[in-house]
C-alpha cells in the first residue's frame, strides 16, 4: 500500500528471515514511484536487514530503480535498524521504506563526505558550493567513521544558517555493517546528503520532547562539561534540592534519566518547553559537587533540568505539528528521522511518530528511518540529537 498524492509518495515492504531484500526493496520502491503523477526528481531510501551484503544489493537495485523512473533523477538512502513508511514504524526486521518527490524546478545536488586529516585536525571534504537561494540539506552519516556533532555544531561556519536535517545510520551488525547510497554509488563510511534549492518550500520540525522541572539557573562555574555551580550554588547541590520538592512520578523519571536543557536565547522574559538544547545528564562527581552533562556549557548561559517520558514526548510532538499547521499553507511530503530510542522502546509502538504526522498533517507521503541520533536545528542552530523526531516538511 502506498500514499498517493501528485507530487510526493512513500512506500513500504516488510520481509522476514530469509526473505529476498531485494525484492524488498523492490516493492517498496515501485509502491513509492507508483504515487507520483509524474517522474521523479528525489528518491530516499532505507533498508533493514541482517546481513550487510543483502543491504548492498538491496540498496543498489533501489538506486537503480529510481534512476531508470525519471531522467536526472537524484537518489540518496542508507541502511538503519529500522524504516518507517505507509504510516508505519518497522523495527529490528527485514524491512524497505521508499519515498519518491516531484520536485519541479528544484535544485536537487546530491553530495558525499569524507574526513581527511591535514597536519594536526581533521577536514571534511566534499561539501558543494553553497548559493543564496538553498533551502535546506539532508545529511545522513556513518556513526562510526564521521565527526557528525563537530560537523553539525560547525556547520555555521561553511553553510551559514543552511538548515541541517537527517539522521545516523546504522546496521544490525552494529559497526562495518553501516551502508549509505548516492547515485549509483555504495559507501561504507563518511556521510552523504543532498542539498535543496530553487523555488522549494520546506520547513522543519524538531521535537526533542522533553518537559521542564524547577527553575532556570545561571551556570555559576563551569570546567568542561562539568557543572560546577548553578546560580552561585554547588551545583550538585542545586540538583538534591530541586529532586527533593518533586513528587514521585517526577522523581521515577528523573532516576530513569535526567535531562538539561540549555537556553538558545539568553534575552526570553521566560524559558519554557521549546526554548531550550536538551543534552542528557551524565552522572555526578560527588567530591567536587559537579554534574556532568553531554556538551560543554559557557559559564553565564541559562539552564533548567528536564525529564522525559512517552506522555510528555507524545504531547511535545502533537503541539509542535499542530502550532505547525496553524502557520497555514499545504503541506504535501515529509521525511521523518525518527530515534531508535523512541517508537516502541517509548511509546510502546513503533507506529507513534508517523501516526501523528498523518493524524497532523494529513495523508501525505511520509518516509525515514530510526536513527542512531538526529539532526536537525533549534532556534536557528543544527545540532545532533537523541530521544528526537527530526522533520523536513515540504509543503506548497
Amino acid at each position: 500500500m502506498t500514499v498517493l498524492t501528485s507530487r510526493f509518495a512513500d512506500g513500504l515492504a516488510v520481509g522476514d528471515v530469509g526473505s529476498d531484500l531485494v525484492a524488498t526493496a523492490e516493492s517498496a520502491v515501485g509502491q513509492a514511484l507508483a504515487g507520483l503523477s509524474g517522474s521523479p526528481d528525489l528518491v530516499c531510501f532505507f533498508i533493514c536487514g541482517d546481513d550487510p551484503d543483502d543491504v548492498t544489493r538491496a540498496g543498489l537495485r533501489a538506486m537503480e530503480m529510481a534512476r531508470r523512473a525519471g531522467p536526472g533523477t537524484r537518489v540518496i538512502g542508507c541502511s538503519s535498524t529500522g524504516v518507517i513508511g505507509d504510516g508505519r514504524g518497522i523495527e529490528v526486521t527485514p524491512s524497505v521504506s521508499a519515498w519518491a518527490a516531484t520536485l519541479d524546478e528544484a535544485r536537487i545536488t546530491t553530495f558525499s563526505l569524507e574526513t581527511l586529516r591535514a597536519e594536526d585536525r581533521f577536514v571534511v571534504v566534499g561539501l558543494p558550493e553553497r548559493e543564496a537561494d538553498d533551502r535546506a540539506a539532508i545529511l545522513l552519516a556513518d556513526p562510526y567513521s564521521f565527526p557528525t556533532d563537530a560537523f553539525v555544531e560547525r556547520s555555521s561556519q561553511v553553510l551559514g544558517d543552511l538548515p541541517l536535517i537527517g539522521g545516523l545510520a546504522n546496521g544490525l551488525q552494529g559497526r562495518g555493517s553501516v551502508r549509505l547510497f548516492a547515485d549509483g554509488e555504495v559507501h561504507t563510511e563518511g556521510a552523504i546528503g543532498v542539498l535543496l534549492g530553487g523555488p522549494i518550500n520546506v520547513d522543519t520540525v524538531v521535537s526533542q520532547g522533553c518537559r521542564p522541572i524547577g527553575q532556570t539557573m545561571v551556570v555559576t562555574a563551569a570546567e568542561d562539561n562539568l557543572l560546577l555551580e548553578l546560580a552561585g550554588q554547588p551545583a550538585l547541590a542545586r540538583l538534591e534540592e530541586l529532586v527533593s520538592a518533586l513528587d514521585e512520578e517526577d522523581r521515577d523519571l528523573v532516576a530513569s534519566g535526567l535531562q538539561i536543557g540549555i537556553a538558545m536565547d539568553e534575552y526570553a522574559e521566560r524559558h519554557e518547553r521549546g526554548d531550550f538544547l536538551i543534552r542528557g545528564v551524565l552522572g555526578i562527581d560527588p567530591e567536587r559537587e559537579a554534574v556532568a552533562i553531554g556538551d560543554i556549557v559557557e559559564i553565564g548561559r541559562t539552564v533548567r533540568f528536564q525529564v522525559r517520558d512517552a506522555a510528555t514526548a507524545d504531547e511535545d510532538l502533537y503541539e509542535l505539528l499542530d502550532e505547525y499547521v496553524e502557520q497555514g499553507g499545504r503541506v504535501d511530503g515529509a521525511l521523518l528521522f525518527s530515534c531508535n530510542g523512541r517508537g516502541s522502546t517509548m511509546f510502546g509502538t513503533a507506529d507513534h511518530d508517523p501516526v501523528a504526522i498523518r493524524e497532523t498533517l494529513g495523508p501525505i507521503g511520509v518516509a525515514g528511518f530510526f536513527a542512531a541520533g538526529e539532526i536537525g536545528p533549534v532556534a536557528g542552530h543544527n545540532h545532533v540529537h537523541g530521544f528526537t523526531a527530526s522533520m523536513l516538511i515540504f509543503r506548497g
